[in-house]
């Protein structure tokens, strides 16, 4: 009777997961020239990896998207956390609207963020300068998408102004979640305010954190429609901003002169599909039941 229940959710899955990742599996594995394609085993992957014509733009791909990762665990969660400890302040007036706003731009389509930033941070015709020559800082800006040291860490920015509601929905929902009787406890202790977070809150939601940043690490290490959108899918300045997912997009499908390689497309969804499963593997097995055997 089980089986009954689960097989439309079986099939659905299976057709449009576990086929089309065995598929992609089975394609790295192959190469074609002059339309015939013959079996090459792991030889997609050296070329990836070491051959002149691949290995530079895969590293600098890589590269990017650790550091897309980095700014995102260094900024968004952070911010996250703190939204959420303060939206969980007892008595807090217009809680509902400050939830509802910072959550806003979760919703909206990336083509309408990408459009609106690309707008705002316009030297030409965006708002930056004006904003910042009214409070006196406006010899810090500069075209900061079209200068290659400015470009990745702008679009990261961008990108957690966006997604900041999830990891503060997430934590929020942790914080509330906290027995009351804990927290009555505390304060009979006299642990209170900032201490109480840190003391009794802070443990308590360290499986969520560790939840919202497994998820931040697989949505970073999927990320395209951002960059495709504000720098295209060059991802310029001069592939400063290129991420595997634009890498990936550009191998596959190609672009302008470059022709499409749908064997090296997906031996590059083979590897990104690796890192996940062995972070996300890592995080599982090793670091949640220690997070698991603190909190207990």
């Amino acid at each position: 009777h089980i089986l009954v229940f689960l097989a439309p959710a079986l099939l659905v899955y299976t057709a449009l997961m576990i086929v089309p990742l065995a598929e992609t599996l089975r394609l790295s594995l192959f190469t074609a020239k002059d339309q015939v394609v013959s079996f090459v085993g792991l030889d997609n992957f050296r070329l990836l990896f070491t051959d002149p014509r691949w290995s530079a733009s895969f590293w600098n791909a890589l590269t990017n998207n650790v550091l897309f990762f980095a700014i995102h665990m260094a900024v968004q969660n952070p911010i996250g956390i703190a939204l959420a400890a303060m939206l969980s302040v007892p008595n807090l007036r217009f809680r509902a609207a400050y939830r509802t706003t910072l959550f806003m731009p979760t919703m909206l389509s990336f083509v309408v963020i990408g459009f609106i930033w690309k707008l705002i941070l316009s030297p030409l015709w965006g708002v930056a300068p004006n904003l910042l020559d009214a409070i006196g800082l406006k010899f810090l800006f500069g075209p900061w998408l079209g200068q290659e040291h400015t470009a990745l860490v702008t679009i990261s920015l961008v990108s957690v102004w966006q997604y900041i509601g999830i990891p503060m929905m997430l934590i929020y929902a942790a914080l509330l979640s906290i027995p009351e009787e804990v927290i009555e406890a505390a304060e009979c202790d006299g642990v209170v305010g900032i201490k109480q977070f840190w003391k009794i809150k802070l443990p308590l939601i360290l499986p969520a954190i560790g939840l919202v940043s497994i998820l931040t690490f697989v949505a970073n290490f999927n990320a395209f429609d951002l960059i495709y959108v504000s720098q295209g899918a060059l991802a310029g300045p001069n592939f400063a901003t290129d991420i595997l997912g634009t890498f990936l997009y550009r191998t596959f499908f190609g672009h302008q002169l470059q022709l499409g390689d749908q064997h090296m497309g997906a031996t590059i969804a083979t590897v990104m599909f690796l890192i996940i499963l062995s972070v996300v593997g890592f995080y599982l097995l090793v670091i949640q039941r220690r997070i698991r055997r603190y909190q207990f």
